[in-house]
């Protein structure tokens, strides 16, 4: 396993894009907009994808601003089987809060498990 990504909600997305990138000096490494989500998710690090973590800003279209106690959203893990890791994870006494499937407005297998905190990580299967 592989740390991937971490989810931050943002109120205005070109704001966030110009901090992260131009005060930080990170690159956009992607963007996309789901029209049928009403969000765009965009992608910004050091590093490509591939090499290392990266942060995940995701702009819901109808949300203006956040509460600092809920800007946060998940730590992503990297998984080659999100049906198993569940399995194990649940076997081992851990939470899963949302099965192995595919993510809505796409296709990729994801799946979410909770720590002792509540805090949500996200496996998401390559």
């Amino acid at each position: 396993m592989r740390l991937l990504h971490t989810m931050l909600r943002v109120g205005d997305l070109d704001r966030s894009l110009a901090f992260y990138t131009e005060v930080l000096g990170m690159r956009l490494l992607r963007r996309k907009d789901y029209p049928d989500g009403k969000f765009t998710l965009a992608f910004v690090g050091y590093q490509d994808e591939s090499e290392g973590a990266v942060i995940e800003l995701t702009h819901n279209w109808d949300t203006a601003s956040y509460d600092l106690g809920n800007g946060y959203g998940h730590i992503a893990l990297e998984v080659p089987d999100a049906y198993k890791a569940c399995a194990e994870i649940k076997s081992r006494g851990g939470k899963v809060t949302r099965e192995a499937g595919p993510m809505k407005h796409g296709t990729t297998v994801i799946a979410f498990v909770e720590d002792p905190d509540g805090y949500k990580i996200e496996l998401i299967q390559h």
